[in-house]
């Protein structure tokens, strides 16, 4: 086997150019006397938790300045065989593959150009038959392109590609997202498989907008029909979430390093993961200011007026448009100024000033530094402007431009009625109080949790008494007490296991995954009580409560404020929808509102009945094990 071996690499060596086969370089000689070899790391099935491939990455001597990939790369460009140390990469990974006789795929490395250069000598009628000859079937193949430099001939690579597929073999883009490997590439080579670039993968349990972009490759790999590898996987917690976005494949330090053998399974931590059915709580997406609201407002197509125009050709037309509030004085397409109707129409009503400043220009009485507004502003945009010291939009409006021209003029209210409807429509996603995640988030957590099949607790939580409080201190007092609800909830609650949202004012709904949820919701209880009471002034704290209207206007007496909860366990097929879900555990909320303790799960179980059921179950474990 070593002779064949030999003889196969002598083969291969024959096939390089001179500077490969004759050169005195070191990479060259390392080449000729057989001195690199490959290491295997393992592709995992995130669904299945096995592993389905392998990655071939080569190395040169142990301890020498020639065992990295990237400082062998950076030595054969300087010796000026970049493609002959590729394709001797590959044909060293094939050699070696078959030598495992492992089962699985494998994927080789090698650049556009490289793959171009070795279709070229082995011809592509022959590329399956030279796969062959190493041991390896075609179909077990996937070549993936890694790009260091920009594909210096698009039809020659598509050419390529077409002889790999029809050889059986299939083709991989790696590294998208890191600059080099491009969308118009993947369009181009419309690759089998994409492997995410592992800045994309990295914390991205922790990283909304990473998982906004991850959720976006996802959306471009359904349009070219590819199959998404993520690479760099390196933690539980993103290897939960990843499995969550369905990503199929994956690759990393948590599932197996790379080794001179290759692996029959994946790392045991990962394993436990992979076969682990509570779902992930993904980092909240919170709905960011999307750029362009200005396009569902109604612009004003209002008539302009030039930097020379007259005073009393301005007056003309606001005599003529009695319907403007405003005339922008634009040079050429460029806005420069705005006049404002009901101040200049003042001063053209004084004495004299038509004689004396009826033909002059406009300018005089404009405002030189208006309001101005591009029609792709996101709504951060607009509350700077509302809250800004200079609050003459109010009656003058504000210019609306397009990428810098003159498109039309705005009002002052519609300004207030766009940020209000976007504060609206934001909040569904987090709430601004609290920036928990809203009504959306909450749904698309429930329905992913009753698609995945598991066990899960709905918890409604709502204030006792809570308007009463409100009403007496005023809303600043309590919007601090909802922030405390909030805080509790998140501080008591597994960040990577529980989900906590604010459905809007003071209703929030807590989804347990942790096995000891009832614990949970009870300390989140018990220590709002603690707390809230010094919200209270010391009068209302000695009377236990204040005085205040009911919601008929009738004075009476209200206790302190304290938190109810109610739950509901969900199991496996009980429910399609979220929307059934969220349901429910509003009656459990009203049934807790209702009873005298702090947690109810629907079904007649109170907070003593429910601890008394967790010691039985606790004790049953015991005694099982």
């Amino acid at each position: 086997m070593q002779n064949i071996q030999c003889s196969r690499r002598e083969a291969m060596v024959a096939q390089l150019s001179p500077a490969a086969r004759y050169g005195t370089g070191a990479l060259a000689s390392l080449m000729r006397e057989g001195a690199l070899h490959c290491v295997f790391q393992p592709l995992a099935d995130l669904r299945e938790g096995s592993i389905y491939a392998h990655e071939a990455l080569i190395r040169g001597p142990q301890g020498t300045a020639l065992h990295t990939p990237d400082a062998l790369l950076a030595q054969a460009d300087s010796e000026g065989i970049l493609q002959d140390f590729e394709l001797f990469c590959a044909f060293t990974a094939l050699a070696q593959w078959s030598k495992q006789a492992a089962p699985g795929r494998l994927f080789v490395n090698i650049s556009a150009d490289a793959l171009v250069h070795g279709v070229g000598l082995i011809g592509a009628q022959r590329l399956g038959e030279a796969v062959r000859s190493l041991g390896l079937s075609a179909r077990m193949l996937v070549l993936e392109i890694t790009e260091h430099e920009r594909v210096t001939d698009m039809p020659l690579l598509r050419q390529a590609i077409d002889a790999v597929h029809a050889c059986g073999a299939r083709m991989a883009l790696d590294d998208f997202g890191d600059g080099r490997s491009s969308l118009r590439l993947w369009s181009e080579v419309k690759p089998d498989f994409v492997k995410i670039d592992k800045y994309f993968i990295r914390e991205i349990s922790d990283r909304p907008d990473n998982l906004q972009m991850l959720q976006a490759i996802k959306g471009i790999a359904d349009v070219f029909g590819t199959t998404l590898i993520a690479e760099g996987i390196e933690t539980r917690d993103d290897l939960r979430a990843l499995r969550d976005l369905d990503i199929p494949y994956g690759q990393g330090w948590l599932l197996g390093r790379p080794a001179m053998d290759p692996r029959d399974a994946v790392e045991g931590p990962a394993l436990e993961v992979m076969q682990d059915r509570r779902v992930a709580v993904l980092p909240h997406l919170g709905q960011t200011a999307r750029p362009g609201i200005l396009r569902s407002l109604l612009v004003v197509q209002a008539p302009t007026v030039a930097p020379a125009t007259s005073n009393d050709a301005v007056a003309a037309m606001f005599h003529e448009r009695t319907d403007l509030h405003a005339l922008a004085v634009v040079d050429g397409t460029r806005p420069v100024a705005l006049i404002n109707r009901q101040q200049f129409m003042n001063h053209y009503a004084t004495l004299y000033f038509r004689e004396v400043h009826g033909r002059k220009s406009c300018l005089a009485f404009a405002n030189h530094a208006p309001r101005v507004v591009e029609l792709d502003c996101d709504v951060d945009q607009l509350v700077g402007i509302l809250t800004s010291q200079d609050q003459r939009y109010l009656s003058d409006g504000y210019i609306v431009t397009d990428n810098g021209r003159y498109l039309g003029l705005g009002t002052g209210d519609q300004l207030v009625r766009a940020v209000t409807e976007t504060r609206i429509e934001a909040a569904r996603h987090a709430n601004p109080l609290t920036f928990l995640p809203g009504n959306i988030p909450i749904s698309m957590h429930m329905q992913r949790l009753l698609e995945s099949g598991t066990d899960f607790v709905a918890c409604y939580a709502d204030l006792n008494n809570f308007k009463p409080f409100n009403d007496h201190y005023g809303y600043w007092r309590g919007d601090q007490m909802i922030r405390l609800v909030a805080r509790l909830a998140t501080a008591h609650c597994d960040a990577r296991r529980d989900f906590v949202g604010h459905v809007g004012g003071d209703d929030f709904m807590l989804i347990f995954q942790s096995s000891n949820w009832l614990q949970r919701c009870k300390n989140i209880v018990d220590e709002f009580a603690r707390e809230a009471i010094t919200l209270f002034d010391e009068p209302a704290r000695q009377a236990g409560g204040i005085q205040a209207e009911d919601r008929h206007g009738v004075q009476r007496f209200f206790p302190c404020t304290t938190l109810a909860i109610g739950a509901v366990r969900i199991t496996p097929g009980r429910f399609r929808h979220a929307e059934e879900v969220a349901n429910l555990a509003a009656v459990a909320k009203h049934e807790a509102k209702q009873a005298a303790t702090g947690v109810v799960l629907h079904g007649g179980f109170t907070e003593s009945a429910l601890g008394a059921l967790a010691a039985t179950r606790a004790l049953q474990d015991v005694l099982a094990a």
